[in-house]
Formats: C-alpha cells, structure tokens, sequence
C-alpha cells in the first residue's frame, strides 16, 4: 500500500495499492474489541433478561452488518473514501457541509477517547498499583502514540490491528470463561430482566454504539479488490465478532452483577486485560478517528497537506482532552453522529439506484456544485434522527434506522420527481 505521502483521499485506490479482505477485516474487527463495544454489552445486560439480550445483540449485529455491507460494498466498487463519495451524492458545496459534520465529529470523539483512556489508566494504576499518577501526562502520550500512528496511514494501522487482534481475542476468551466459572450457562440464562425496557431500545443502543464506523467504512473498504471481499469483512466483524465481544460483557456483566468492565476484569484476577483492552482498543480506534478526520478535510480542501493535517488535528483533540471541555461536549457530538447518518442511506440509493455511473471513470472529476435533492433528504433524515432520539418520532424504534430510511426515501422520490429536468451544467442538480 502506499506511504503516507498519498492516501488517495481525493482519487480511486489503484489496483498495485489493493490488499487482501481479511487484512482490512482485522481493521473492522479491532474496533469491535474496543472499550465501547464491550460496554455497549454490558449495559444491556444490566437491563434486559439473558433470552432478551442475546436477541438484542443479534438484532442490532445483523442490522449492522446489514447497513456495512451495503456502505463498504461501495467504497470498494468505487475505490473511493466515504468523503469522496459525499463529494459526489451531494456536490461539491453539498459535501462540504457534509464533511465538516464528519470531521468536527471524528476529531471530537478523539478527544473523549483519550479522555476515557486516561481515567482508565489513572483507575487501573490505583487498583492494580496503588499509585496516583497525573491525568496530563497519559493524555500527552496517548494522544502522541495515536497521532504518530496515523501519520503513517492505514498501512499502520493495518500492521497494528493484525498485530492486536489475537491479543484482545484471548481477553475475551478469558473473561468468558473466567465468567463461566462464577456462573455456569444455566443460571445465567435463568436470570430475569431487572428493568422494563422496549425491545427497540436495546437493538437501538447496540446499533447506536457502532453504526458511525459503518456510515464511514468505505475508508477502509476502498482499498479492497472487489465489493464482495467488502462483504466478507464485514459479515465476519460486524456480525461474528461484534456478537462475541458484547455477549463476552454481556456474560461477564450477569455473572459478575456489575456493570464495571474494569472492576469485573480485576475482579476475575485478569487485571492485564483491562490494559489490554483499553490501551489497544483505544490505540486502534482512535487512530482511525484521526485517519477518517484527515480523510474529510483532504477531500473538502486538497490543497492542504495531509501530513500537518494530522499533526495538527491531533495535536487539537489531545489539547481539548487536557482542558476537559469534552464533558461539555459529548451531548453535541451525540446529536452530531446521529445527524450525519442519514448520509449513508442517500449515497446506498444513489449509488445502488441512480447515477451509479457518477461514481466510476471520469465523471468522478466531474462534480456538481450541489445537489439539492441529496441535501434535502439528507435534512429530512436528520430531523428523523433527531426526533427519534427525543421519541417524538418511531417507525422501527430505533432512530438511526429510521432516518436512514427516511432519507432513502425521500432521496429516491426527489429523483424520479426530477427525471427529466433540463440540464443546467454544473450547478445544481443532473
């Protein structure tokens, strides 16, 4: 793959720059083993009977899966990154709205991540070490080690995953079993839902946890040979492996009584793991967020250099860290990540339905300047989100899927209603 001179931010990765699925699976899969998924687990077990969340987690993994084949599926029809595809749904100006979204959000969650990396560091020192450290420092590094590691691109953070992977797998494996011998499989089973909570809730929450790393998996994707490979990866870390590491919470959760990954990981004597966990995890994670923020800026503002982009985005995600303005920060960057959803559901149509061959050869330097009927559904399906996330609105119950929808729909009607229109160059719309 190329240096990180060129990560093709703006242009289709050529052939000599492809990879094997299974390398740009491990990518996929080293998110699923992060700190919020194993969480994501836990919290639904808190709360739902064992039955329950087992469906749940299989509902919210196969919508998952599901909305990541059809989004990484294209980025590898296309080569193109999920911001290059903005370009091309929403027109130039269109996306430009579009990807500042993507990159206030990805640069944001950079932030909170080495805010959660930090406590968790600060709390294991203290438990396993009896030692009170300062926050800034393990901010400092973290925020270094994660920048340094975008700034070689994603054959980095390729390397890092293949590398990371088999380690958090036998922290799974561990806490599993480690689970198992608290409780067998019969009395977890047994157990009761201790709250009332709607169905859709649950799925909501699992779907919610991860769907943002869907919307912009063609990052990743476009470096594959062919959308099928696309498909593979994702069944396999989507489905299989998202499964097993919030069921491994879920597990550990119900057994345990405690809804504290840290606290459950030392209490099973395993205290190494919770390192494991939230030093690769977020290692991974985040440098992805940083790689995608690169991605969307480059390919709003090609002119600027990818290598101080980096530098500089992560240099101001770790300041924003020290100040812990973050804390105020994380409602926006909510309602933020749930706003650009709909994105995905208008390029799947657009793509799948309209203008597939906007996206192939030279059309692709043939931008428009906007395309209003993208940006209005785009809007609508936003407003969904929005309102669902209030419950003022409900189709399936889970707001993200609603808005998807939404969009989708009204994208694909805004297009037949205007089949036919005149021409009017590059301007507004086909």
């Amino acid at each position: 793959m190329e240096t990180e001179a060129n990560e093709f931010a703006t242009e289709p990765v050529p052939d000599a720059n492809t990879v094997g699925w299974f390398r740009v699976a491990m990518v996929s899969a080293m998110v699923a083993f992060s700190l919020p998924t194993f969480l994501t687990g836990l919290e639904v077990a808190a709360v739902y009977s064992a039955a329950d969340t087992a469906s749940v987690l299989v509902a919210g993994a196969a919508i998952l899966t599901l909305l990541g084949c059809i989004t990484g599926g294209i980025g590898a029809a296309t080569r193109l990154s999920s911001y290059m595809l903005n370009r091309i749904a929403f027109g130039e100006r269109g996306a430009a709205l579009v990807n500042l979204a993507f990159a206030v959000s990805l640069l944001g969650w950079f932030g909170v991540n080495i805010d959660l990396f930090s406590d968790a560091v600060l709390r294991l020192s203290r438990d396993l070490f009896a030692r009170d450290i300062p926050a800034w420092p393990v901010e400092l590094f973290a925020g270094a080690l994660m920048t340094l590691t975008t700034f070689f691109g994603f054959r980095a953070i390729n390397l890092l995953s293949i590398l990371l992977v088999p380690v958090l797998m036998v922290v799974t494996v561990q806490l599993i079993a480690g689970s198992l011998a608290v409780a067998s499989l019969d009395e977890l089973m047994a157990r009761p839902a201790t709250a009332l909570a709607a169905y859709g809730n649950g799925v909501s929450a699992v779907v919610g946890g991860v769907i943002v790393g869907a919307v912009i998996l063609p990052d990743i994707t476009r470096f594959l040979r062919h959308w099928r490979h696309a498909i593979y990866g994702v069944v396999l870390s989507y489905f299989f492996v998202t499964i097993v590491v919030m069921g491994a919470g879920a597990i550990a959760s119900t057994a345990l009584v405690d809804d504290d990954l840290l606290n459950i990981l030392v209490a099973l004597g395993i205290g190494w793991a919770a390192f494991a966990v939230v030093i690769f995890g977020s290692w991974v994670l985040n440098s992805l967020n940083l790689y995608s923020t690169m991605l969307s800026v480059e390919s709003t503002l090609p002119a600027l250099n990818n290598r101080v982009l980096i530098l500089a985005s992560g240099a101001l995600g770790t300041v924003a860290a020290f100040f812990n303005i973050l804390e105020y920060f994380l409602d926006f960057l909510f309602y933020l990540s749930i706003a650009f959803v709909p994105v995905s559901g208008v390029i799947a149509v657009d793509y799948c339905l309209c203008r597939r061959e906007a996206y192939h050869g030279a059309r692709i330097r043939q931008l428009q300047a906007a395309r209003v009927s993208a940006i209005s559904a785009w809007l609508v399906g936003a407003a969904v989100a929005l309102m669902g996330s209030w419950g003022w609105f409900a189709l399936s119950s889970i707001a993200a899927i609603d808005a998807v929808l939404v969009a989708s729909a009204v994208y694909y009607l805004l297009q037949r209603a205007q089949r036919g229109a005149p021409v009017s160059g590059k301007t507004i719309e086909e």
